[in-house]
């Protein structure tokens, strides 16, 4: 590997492990959304859920980009383990749009999703990192 490739990947791993902590983070926010009653509470919590969106949505950015570079080196290409993870990456952006759509939602007071939804919504990250952590470190195909 050319040098700087290991800086570029550690890069890349502290990016992508920011941004899932807001995809995790940001949902649980909805979970409060979707039972507050007063104004003021739900202000400030839309406001913290706009604040946490665009800035996962900085890191996100970021992360993909390296990931783009790493993957411009040739490692994994054309392999069945990578390919599946590229899925699972873009089913991790959907997710983040679909995030950022939510939001749109709550803001507008058009969200008709329960606390209980947003709770289940929240575990989705979790299965796509499980996912995605093996299929890189295992490599099972």
């Amino acid at each position: 590997m050319p040098s700087g490739y290991l800086w570029i990947k550690a890069a890349h791993i502290i990016f992508v492990t920011s941004w899932f902590a807001g995809l995790f983070y940001l949902p649980r926010i909805y979970v409060n959304l979707a039972t507050v009653e007063d104004a003021a509470t739900r202000e400030r919590l839309l406001t913290m859920a706009r604040k946490l969106l665009r800035f996962m949505t900085g890191l996100a950015v970021l992360a993909l980009a390296l990931g783009m570079w790493l993957f411009s080196y040739g490692v994994g290409m054309g392999a069945a383990w990578m390919n599946a993870k590229l899925a699972l990456v873009v089913a991790l952006i959907a997710y983040h749009v679909w995030c950022a759509i939510l939001y749109g939602r709550l803001v507008r007071g058009e969200a008709t999703h329960s606390h209980v939804w947003f709770r289940w919504f929240n575990e989705a990250p979790v299965l796509l990192l499980l996912a995605i952590v093996i299929l890189v470190v295992v490599k099972p195909f």
